[in-house]
């Protein structure tokens, strides 16, 4: 049975890589670039994170991931931050995003749920559909 965008969030090897990638994308500050990853299922059922490589100030590669499946591993989820904290950058997903998402064939997986976008102040789910969500609040997901 898929998970849902709930337990993944809940998951403490996920929710601590999520933390990392928006330290590690320097929020606000001069080096600011956009961090991600995919979220894949072991084979002992249990969570893993494989990171992309760095991206720029406001945009990111997603690396191949046919099937669904990044190192043969099953994609639950995808990730990527929005460290732009400035009024003048969107901190909720943008059209590009829930597109890149809905029309992405290779992320049609049974078990792939969306990608989450982290922002300074909410963590939000982009559906397979391209429907955003509002998870949670990013500090309380963090400090759980």
């Amino acid at each position: 049975m898929p998970l849902t965008p709930r337990a993944v969030l809940a998951n403490a090897k996920v929710r601590s890589a999520l933390q990392q990638a928006w330290i590690d994308s320097n929020p606000g500050v001069t080096d600011v670039h956009e961090e991600g990853g995919f979220v894949v299922k072991n084979a002992d059922e249990s969570l893993n994170v494989i990171r992309w490589p760095k991206g720029l100030q406001d945009t990111i590669e997603v690396p191949p991931h046919p099937n669904c499946k990044i190192d043969d591993l099953e994609i639950v989820a995808s990730f990527h931050t929005h460290p732009n904290i400035g009024s003048d950058y969107l901190q909720e997903p943008s059209e590009t995003d829930k597109r890149a998402v809905r029309d992405d064939p290779n992320l049609k997986g049974e078990e792939y749920i969306g990608e989450f976008v982290i922002s300074q102040a909410t963590i939000y789910l982009v559906s397979i559909t391209g429907q955003v969500l509002e998870m949670d609040d990013t500090q309380a997901v963090f400090t759980k």
